[in-house]
């Protein structure tokens, strides 16, 4: 983390960047030295409403996961897609493969 800061402050030396970060050990260490120039929001331990993603696969576990056991990685992502609600951001075709989780299919 450290050599990521110094090189992106050394890259814009001459802006100020805040920069949001999680609760991830290289995040909170304390020989973290952050650059003059940038500052570091760091977000709650857990803060779904910050997240919102987290309540959909909060719902996605619940509802289509819940007490189910998959032969292979295919039926769950087959699951997923079945279970994703249907989104414009997301093209036709496979949901999951859309969200780049469609490798989990492959062996």
């Amino acid at each position: 983390m450290v050599k990521f800061l110094t090189q992106v402050s050394a890259a814009h030396h001459e802006e100020f960047m805040p920069m949001v970060a999680d609760g991830a050990s290289s995040h909170v260490a304390k020989t973290l030295v952050v650059p003059e120039k940038i500052y570091l929001y760091r977000l709650p331990p857990y803060a779904p409403e910050l997240n919102p993603q987290e309540h959909l696969w909060d719902e996605l576990r619940e509802k289509e996961f819940s007490n189910r056991v998959f032969g292979d990685m295919a039926g769950v992502v087959r699951q997923l897609d079945e279970g994703l609600p249907d989104s414009p951001g997301i093209p036709s075709g496979s949901k999951a493969s859309a969200l780049g989780l469609g490798s989990l299919a492959s062996p």
